[in-house]
C-alpha cells in the first residue's frame, strides 16, 4: 500500500505542508540580516526613498542616483518600511506576499488540468530558486510575477472564445515588467510567444492593441519620463547602455553598479538544473515524451517554449547569475503537474525535494552558518553597543549593509583621513576590510582597539 502522503487525497496534509513551507520562509526572513551586496543595496535604496520622500528618483546613496533598475520592487519595499518599520521581515515581506499570490494564481491550473489539490503550488515551493526568492530583496521576484502574468494571460486570451478581457491583463503584465526590470520583460515573453504562434500556425485575434498599449504606457511611461527629468542621462544609461551598448560595444565601460560575475558559456543550464532540482531530473527523464507530445499538444508546446527560451537566450552570455533561471520555475511546475498522473516514482521526487529542506534548514537554525552570515552583513558590527556613541566610518568604501543599519550615517574615509583622525584624537569607530589592513602601517594599527572580527573585516575603535 502506497504511503498516505503520496496519495494526496488528504488535503489537510498538503495544506499543512504548504503552510509549513511558507511559515518557514517567513521565519528565515525574520531571522536573517540583510546580506551584501544585492539585498542590502535594494533595502538601502528603499530606506533612502522613505527618508527623503523622493519616490521618483532611486538613490544608491544620498544625492547619488541609481540608474540600473526601475522602481517597482523598491516602491513595494519602501511602502512596507513606511507602513511597518525597517525590520528585515518587513523589508522582505512584499516578496513573500508576491510569492504567495503567485502560487495561488498557479493553483488555478490544477483545476483546469483536473489534478490533485494544490499540486502546482507545492511543486513550485519545492523548487530551490523559487523558494529562495520568496525572501530575497531584489527585482527578480516582481519580474517573474510579471512574466507569469503576461504568459498565462496570453494563453487564456488565445485559447478561449471569451479571452478578450485577458488581453488587458497581458498588457498590464508588460507594464509591470517594464517597472520591475525594464525591457527584459519583452525579451523573455514576446519571442517564446511568437515562436509558439509560428509553430502552431496560430493567429492573434481580438487584440485591443490601441487600448492595451495605452494601458502599458500609462503604467510604465510616467516614471521613465519623470526620472529622466529629475536625473538627465538616465534613459541613455538604462535603455541604451544596459540593454544595448554592453552587448554591442566592446569598448563600453559604463557599468556603474554591476559586480564581477563572469561565468563560463552555457553555465545557465547548470543553474537551471540546480534551480529546479530534483524536478529538473524528472523533466530530463521525460523530455523525449514531452517533445513528442508538444508536436500536437499546444499547451505542452506553450510551456516548453516558455521554459526553454530563458536558458537558450542566456546560453552564450558570460555575465549572469543564478536568479536568471527564476522565470523557468513556473512553466516547469506546470509541465510536471500536467504529467503527474503518469509519472513513475513520483513519491521519490517529493521525498528528495523535502529531504533537501530537512537537511539544509537544521544547518541554518543550528548556527553552523552564522560565521558566513556575519561575514556578508555588517549588522552586528553596526549594532554593537560598544560603538553606539562613536562616529562610524568605513575605510575606502561603504558596504550597503553598513549604510542601511547605520541609517545612512556611516561615512567613507581613506588612509590619510584615518591617520588624521588619530592625530586629532577623535573618538571614532572604523570598519576595515582585512585585505586593506595589510596596507596600513603597524604603528597606526596598534593605536586602534579591535572590537569584532569576521572572516572578511574587523571593527576597530579609537578612543584616546
Amino acid at each position: 500500500m502506497e504511503f498516505r502522503c503520496f496519495n494526496y487525497a488528504n488535503k489537510l496534509f498538503v495544506g499543512f505542508l504548504l503552510f509549513a513551507l511558507v511559515a518557514n520562509r517567513g521565519l528565515i526572513n525574520y531571522l536573517l540580516p540583510l546580506m551584501d551586496k544585492t539585498e542590502a543595496r535594494y533595502a538601502e535604496i528603499a530606506r533612502i526613498m522613505v527618508e527623503t520622500n523622493n519616490w521618483i528618483l532611486l538613490q544608491i546613496d544620498y544625492n547619488v542616483p541609481f540608474w540600473a533598475k526601475p522602481p517597482l520592487s523598491t516602491w513595494l519595499t519602501a511602502i512596507s518600511i513606511k507602513s511597518f518599520g525597517s525590520h528585515e521581515f518587513y523589508i522582505r515581506l512584499p516578496f513573500l506576499i508576491i510569492s504567495i499570490i503567485t502560487i495561488i494564481l498557479m493553483s488555478r491550473y490544477d483545476k483546469i488540468e483536473n489534478k490533485i489539490f494544490f499540486l502546482t503550488p507545492l511543486i513550485l515551493l519545492l523548487m530551490p530558486e523559487f523558494y529562495l526568492h520568496a525572501g530575497v530583496v531584489s527585482t527578480d521576484t516582481m519580474l517573474n510575477f510579471s512574466i507569469i502574468m503576461v504568459m498565462l494571460s496570453f494563453w487564456e486570451a488565445i485559447s478561449k472564445e471569451s479571452g478578450y478581457k485577458w488581453w488587458y491583463a497581458f498588457f498590464i503584465g508588460i507594464g509591470l515588467g517594464l517597472l520591475s526590470k525594464g525591457p527584459i520583460i519583452l525579451i523573455l515573453t514576446l519571442p517564446p510567444i511568437f515562436i509558439w504562434l509560428f509553430v502552431y500556425k496560430e493567429k492573434l485575434k481580438n487584440i485591443p492593441i490601441i487600448s492595451g498599449l495605452f494601458l502599458t504606457i500609462l503604467i510604465s511611461f510616467p516614471w521613465y519620463y519623470f526620472s529622466e527629468l529629475k536625473s538627465p542621462g538616465f534613459i541613455d544609461y538604462f535603455i541604451f547602455g544596459e540593454h544595448f551598448r554592453r552587448f554591442f560595444d566592446s569598448g563600453w565601460k559604463g557599468d556603474l553598479y554591476g559586480f564581477p560575475k563572469q561565468q563560463p558559456f552555457g553555465i545557465i543550464w547548470l543553474f537551471s538544473i540546480l534551480g529546479i532540482f530534483p524536478w529538473s531530473i524528472l523533466i530530463i527523464v521525460k523530455l523525449k515524451r514531452i517533445l513528442k507530445e508538444a508536436l500536437t499538444n499546444k499547451w505542452i508546446g506553450f510551456l516548453l517554449c516558455w521554459m526553454l527560451f530563458t536558458p537558450i537566450f542566456f546560453t552564450f552570455s558570460k555575465s549572469l547569475i543564478h536568479p536568471y533561471t527564476l522565470p523557468m520555475t513556473a512553466p516547469a511546475a506546470l509541465l510536471i503537474s500536467h504529467y503527474w498522473s503518469e509519472i513513475k516514482f513520483k513519491k521519490y521526487y517529493f521525498s528528495i525535494s523535502i529531504l533537501l529542506y530537512v537537511m539544509i534548514l537544521p544547518i541554518f537554525y543550528s548556527g553552523l552558518v552564522n560565521e558566513t552570515i556575519t561575514s556578508n552583513s555588517d549588522k552586528e558590527m553596526i549594532k554593537n553597543k560598544i560603538v553606539s556613541d562613536y562616529s562610524l566610518f568605513y575605510l575606502n568604501h561603504k558596504s550597503f549593509s553598513s549604510q542601511f543599519y547605520s541609517l545612512g550615517s556611516i561615512e567613507k574615509i581613506d588612509f590619510d583621513q584615518l591617520k588624521q583622525k588619530i592625530d586629532n584624537k577623535e573618538k571614532f569607530a572604523v570598519i576595515i576590510e582585512k585585505f586593506e589592513i595589510k596596507k596600513i602601517d603597524l604603528f597606526t594599527i596598534k593605536k586602534l582597539k579591535k572590537i569584532k572580527e569576521t572572516n572578511k573585516k574587523i571593527l576597530y575603535v579609537y578612543d584616546f
